[in-house]
């Protein structure tokens, strides 16, 4: 009988513990919303690049390697050569610096991102005097 209720009591402690970080991964991932999903620039179509099931998306097999595009779920973006954790996200002259983790088959690499999402695109920036920056549209 203390054995059950031990459990249950240990039980409980958890639950309460992990319900407590909850809110501070989500208000981590809340600067990241606008950039969740399968981003393309032009070029190939979603349906080249991407599998989508459900509102989930991954790269079709076999992978394009230069296929412009990213996948961001969140905290995490992959492209197709590297996968990425986002370390943060900052306001910058009207965009956002985001800095990310990166690695791929061969090694690992701090990058820093120049990102703005508008209404149904986002805009990469090469560095902060690209006025034009590179559109990429939302498979999912």
């Amino acid at each position: 009988m203390k054995a059950t209720r031990i459990v249950g009591v240990a039980w409980w402690g958890l639950s309460i513990a992990a319900f407590a970080l909850i809110p501070a991964s989500t208000a981590a991932e809340g600067s990241l919303a606008a950039y969740q999903g399968a981003w393309l620039a032009s070029g190939p179509s979603c349906a080249e690049v991407y599998s989508i099931v459900g509102k989930g998306a991954s790269f079709k097999k076999p992978v394009d390697i230069f296929a412009p595009a990213f996948i961001v779920v969140g905290n995490r973006l992959r492209t197709p050569m590297a996968s990425c954790r986002i370390k943060s996200v900052k306001p910058s002259s009207g965009r956002h610096l985001v800095d990310l983790s990166c690695s791929n088959a061969v090694s690992g690499n701090e990058v820093r991102v120049l990102m703005a999402p508008t209404d149904k695109s986002i805009k990469r920036y090469f560095n902060e005097h690209d006025t034009v920056g590179t559109e990429y549209q939302r498979c999912s």
